[in-house]
């Protein structure tokens, strides 16, 4: 394949320029008779001078600026997390996507970072930049720990760093989203998720034109661990393979995430296969997020193959396995992607932090990181989904609740069929109460959800916290929809 990037990294030579207005707040002529009159027998407090200055317009900016600083669905989700853990109230946080402190990975954790201090590896991690790739000896120690693990016959040239996933995904749909210029002229392409709900951090991780293009999928209920109650999530592969934008090249790239953020699901190695041949037949990288899944922290439950060549490129994380504050992400791919990626490192970070790798390069040589993972944290969060599946049956017993079927990932996915209002105000009876969900309008990505109303009948429930946590924040649900249900009578 030949890959075809946005016009994001062109050289500075050949880049277009845009007008942009200055910010407008014109130099006050100061003074020392303007600045600071003296008022006499002044009584506003300790200060005598009161400052006559005129009140200049508004700070602009950029369209740019303008986008990224606008409300969105992951500045809700990071801001209710932040003032969560930040509170001196009680919260119940169902919302956030912090993984739980478990007490074991966490001994690992302290261990390590006692004999980097020892050692001195810990200055040496933050002492000097890495290149734009990333710390080299973290690149080789992966290359070894995937070959040894997958047999993909990788090398230092396949494999980029970056400051967590998010980095990583801003990256990758802007150099396959946006606009193209191809045979004299230019086009816009949009990135194609092929089955909705989707990651909420995805919907704005762009700079410019209709980023997203998905597919509603089709519903279809199961049981799970033989209960009834539950549903999963399928690609509606007639729907996508005809979708009039991929058939006019107007998509830059596929991704999907696995397991899925918010809902939990696995997409099976067949549908995996079928993206993947779909992606070569139309000359675009099919991109996996993994930060749920295989190696680490491998918290899925359902049969899965983990499958890489040179149009799949696959990003990792080491948020989930108990680490999001060292901000490291993965991405194993194409030489051509690497060297894309690894400009835009240098342009945009200088390089990627070297912390992360420091912890991770002794756990991935002795294989610890996927003995924990295996061990350790998918049995923790397999029992966290079996409780919470548990309190919600006895709690909301009664009312309309379908649980989408618990694959892996750290949440559950509820759906309240027919609920009297929407998943955006059930947010915020439940956070005005002291428990935080995630709404389900923020996660279809890309799709018009006007007259979709199971779009608005969802909410993200994280099973990370403690079993008192779990239980008060059911509690709340149940006490908040009863109110919803009996008033809608």
């Amino acid at each position: 394949m030949r890959t075809i990037f946005n016009n994001c990294i062109k050289s500075t030579d050949n880049r277009s320029t845009t007008a942009v207005k200055p910010f407008g707040c014109k130099p006050h002529k100061q003074t020392a008779k303007s600045l600071f009159p003296i008022q006499k027998n002044s009584r506003q407090g300790y200060n005598p001078f009161h400052l006559d200055i005129k009140k200049e317009p508004a700070m602009q900016f950029s369209a740019f600026g303008q986008k990224f600083t606008r409300n969105s669905g992951i500045l809700q989700l990071m801001d209710d997390l932040g003032k969560a853990l930040n509170s001196d109230k009680p919260v119940n946080m169902l919302g956030g996507g912090n993984p739980a402190r478990i007490g074991e990975i966490n001994r690992v954790y302290r261990q390590v970072l006692q004999e980097l201090v020892d050692n001195e590896a810990a200055v040496e991690s933050i002492g000097n930049y890495s290149t734009p790739q990333g710390d080299a000896v973290f690149i080789d120690t992966l290359v070894e720990f995937f070959n040894r693990e997958y047999g993909w016959g990788i090398t230092a040239d396949n494999i980029v760093l970056t400051n967590g996933s998010q980095n990583a995904f801003f990256y990758l749909f802007n150099l396959f989203g946006g606009r193209f210029d191809e045979n004299g002229g230019s086009a816009d392409k949009s990135i194609l998720l092929p089955l909705a709900p989707e990651y909420v951090g995805y919907a704005d991780a762009h700079v410019e034109g209709k980023h997203f293009i998905s597919v509603a999928p089709h519903i279809e209920e199961v049981e799970h661990e033989g209960e009834s109650g539950f549903y999963k999530y399928r690609v509606d592969f007639d729907a996508l393979e005809n979708l009039p934008e991929l058939k006019a090249g107007k998509i830059g790239a596929i991704c999907c995430s696995r397991p899925t953020n918010p809902t939990g699901n696995v997409l099976t190695d067949d549908e995996m296969a079928r993206l993947d041949k779909l992606a070569q037949a139309h000359g675009i990288p099919l991109i996996i997020d993994n930060a749920y899944g295989m190696p680490f922290p491998n918290i899925i439950y359902s049969k899965a193959t983990l499958t890489w060549h040179d149009n799949i490129i696959l990003c990792f994380s080491l948020s989930k396995i108990g680490l999001p504050g060292v901000r490291t992400g993965i991405i194993v791919a194409s030489p051509e992607v690497v060297k894309a990626v690894t400009a835009l490192n240098a342009i945009v970070n200088l390089a990627p932090t070297r912390f992360g790798a420091a912890v991770a390069v002794p756990l991935l040589r002795d294989g610890r990181l996927k003995t924990l993972s295996d061990t350790v944290v998918q049995p923790f969060y397999r029992k966290q989904a079996a409780l919470a599946v548990s309190l919600l049956k006895k709690e909301l017993a009664g009312y309309p609740m379908k649980i989408h079927k618990p694959e892996g990932a750290i949440f559950l996915w509820l759906w309240f069929e027919g609920l009297p209002v929407s998943s955006q105000t059930l947010y915020e009876r439940l956070k005005a109460a002291g428990t935080l969900i995630i709404p389900s309008e923020h996660f279809f990505v890309g799709l018009d959800t006007a007259n979709y109303r199971h779009a608005h009948e969802c909410i993200r429930m994280s099973i990370a916290q403690d079993e008192e946590t779990l239980r008060k924040g059911i509690t709340a649900i149940r006490e908040t929809l009863r109110s919803l249900y009996d008033a809608a009578g």
